[in-house]
């Protein structure tokens, strides 16, 4: 179990303010992105890392993908991945300028995205300031085989890799060849203890670039928290952990797991 003082829950009617070496060791903010991100001091943060939403919601209510018949709170049904691509590109330069705002001058950032959205967000990340590195993937190795018969099983997703002040930051590779690909599994059902979330990351693929982004100590910021993945690899790796979360039933499922000390 974590101790009270380790672990705190703020909104936005709550004064905090987070700087460096300060402030609760894990931070929980319920609220707008771009409200939360306002609490964190400049150049106080070493790995921002976080799953924006990739608004592909009104171009997959198109295709003829069986989305209505998937789960109610799915990112095609749920309405929250459904904005016009002019305010979505606004929102993600604002959060990318906050961003690089708080991280360190050697500091990183890990964003996944949809491959249909790469160019737009690498441009709008190097307008911000960022050195852009590379794109990798994920590779599912046991993807939903939604529509197997009609098309090849969507089991890939992007994560870009981008540094403040370029071109290079910590990296924590050991001597080893890293490849710019993770292969593992869907989130495992012994990880969503406390309740799921439609986009859950598995803990192994989040703690991978926990680990060889930043460093025991490092403050970590997810703007886009979810159900607390990335906190959770904080507590595994000893890194501190600000996280950001508009939805008050997700900030609840990352809370309680943090303060069940669950490391899962």
């Amino acid at each position: 179990m974590l101790l009270d003082k380790d672990i705190t829950l703020f909104n936005s009617s709550s004064p905090v303010q987070i700087a460096e070496q300060s402030a609760p060791k894990y931070t929980v903010f319920h609220g707008d992105c771009l409200e939360g991100m306002k609490r964190i001091e400049d150049a106080t943060a070493g790995l921002v890392i976080t799953d924006p939403p990739y608004n592909l919601g009104r171009f997959m209510q198109k295709r003829n993908a069986g989305v209505f018949r998937m789960r109610k709170n799915h990112f095609v049904s749920s309405g929250w991945d459904d904005l016009e691509y002019e305010e979505w590109d606004a929102k993600m330069r604002a959060f990318l300028a906050d961003s690089y705002r708080v991280l360190r001058p050697d500091g990183a950032m890990i964003i996944f995205m949809s491959l249909m959205k790469l160019e737009s967000l690498i441009a709008a990340a190097q307008s911000a300031g960022f050195y852009y590195k590379t794109v990798g993937i994920w590779h599912k190795t046991n993807p939903i085989p939604r529509n197997m018969n009609r098309t090849f099983v969507n089991s890939t997703e992007a994560w870009v890799y981008f540094v403040k002040g370029g071109p290079s930051g910590v990296f924590n590779n050991e001597g080893k060849v890293i490849h710019d690909f993770f292969e593992g599994s869907l989130t495992p059902g012994s990880e969503k203890k406390f309740g799921p979330h439609p986009t859950q990351k598995p803990l192994k693929l989040i703690s991978h670039f926990v680990k060889v982004l930043s460093n025991p100590g490092d403050l970590v910021v997810d703007p886009f928290m979810g159900s607390g993945t990335s906190g959770v690899a904080c507590l595994n790796l000893d890194r501190r952990f600000f996280g950001i979360e508009l939805d008050k039933s997700y900030v609840d499922v990352a809370f309680n797991r943090l303060k069940a000390g669950i490391r899962l």
